[in-house]
């Protein structure tokens, strides 16, 4: 199979990441399925798609007509085969459990076709350990896009052990013709970007907790001090502390190395539902916004 030959992409998942990626898909051209386990999630998806072209719209920056358009060629669906049906690659953007992802991998190895390929949007979980739970193993690959979707240029294209070459270049020119940058990484926990950022944010959380300055100040620090455009605890807000803390339980399972151990105060707003913008409350409070 060659690029030019993908016409349908079904996305599984219908949350931040995977509203993103279908509407990066729709804008470059290919008709895509968004799927998801309720009709709300899904819808929620589909809303997370149309509120900000609809803003764009308001402001000239992009045509009724062109939105219109982009949002035609994507059709929500909680029924897993509809979404599945037609599709040349399936990217997986589902809540990062194993468990989930090796179940919902075995359910799709038995309706798609051979040649279909499963891409994973995973930050940090095993690429070889969720193609074991398929019976095509060399068509599973990472990749790994950014908050948010549409916009960042990067995708970390992740080899499992078992990835075949010809999965790995058909999903780096498959990034080219999104308008993404692919960077190919070989399997490793946190990949390249999380591998960096990870202990940078959860050393932020360790400085805030031992009040070595405020959450501000620490933002700030950084934004002068490295020309960050966003501050580690700002960045934690915008990305989801429970995101966050899911990153570091695995990269910390999986190495061992103390710098990945979660910072107890990051586990403490995790407990207490205060997860960053989603939620109106992170490290710092969204309510008035």
């Amino acid at each position: 199979m060659r690029v030019g030959d993908v016409r349908k992409i079904a996305v599984i998942g219908a949350g931040t990441m995977g509203a993103g990626i279908a509407q990066a898909c729709a804008a470059s051209g290919f008709d895509v399925s968004l799927r998801d386990i309720e009709p709300r999630f899904v819808e929620g998806g589909l809303r997370r798609i149309r509120e900000p072209l609809q803003a764009r719209v308001a402001k000239g920056k992009m045509s009724a007509a062109d939105v219109d358009s982009l949002v035609s060629r994507i059709q929500g669906t909680v029924d897993l085969g509809d979404a599945l049906g037609g599709a040349s690659v399936v990217i997986e953007a589902i809540l990062e459990r194993m468990d989930l992802k090796k179940a919902l991998y075995a359910e799709m190895d038995r309706v798609c076709p051979a040649e279909v390929i499963f891409a994973s949007n995973t930050s940090s979980l095993s690429i070889t350990e969720i193609a074991s739970a398929t019976q095509r193993p060399d068509r599973v690959v990472g990749m790994h896009f950014f908050n948010p979707a549409p916009v960042m240029k990067l995708v970390e294209v992740v080899r499992g052990s078992e990835t075949s070459e010809a999965t790995v270049e058909l999903i780096k020119e498959l990034c080219l013709k999104l308008g993404k940058e692919p960077i190919e990484v070989k399997e490793s926990p946190g990949f390249i970007v999380n591998r960096l950022l990870i202990p940078v944010l959860n050393e932020a959380f360790n400085l805030l907790l031992e009040g070595a300055a405020s959450a501000e100040d620490i933002d700030r620090a950084m934004k002068l001090g490295t020309n960050m455009p966003m501050g580690p605890l700002e960045l934690a807000d915008y990305a989801g502390l429970d995101i966050c803390l899911d990153v570091m339980e695995v990269m910390f399972r999986e190495t061992s190395d103390p710098k990945f151990r979660p910072a107890p105060l990051l586990r403490k707003y995790v407990r207490a539902g205060r997860l960053g913008r989603k939620t109106g409350r992170g490290v710092y409070d969204y309510g008035k916004e």
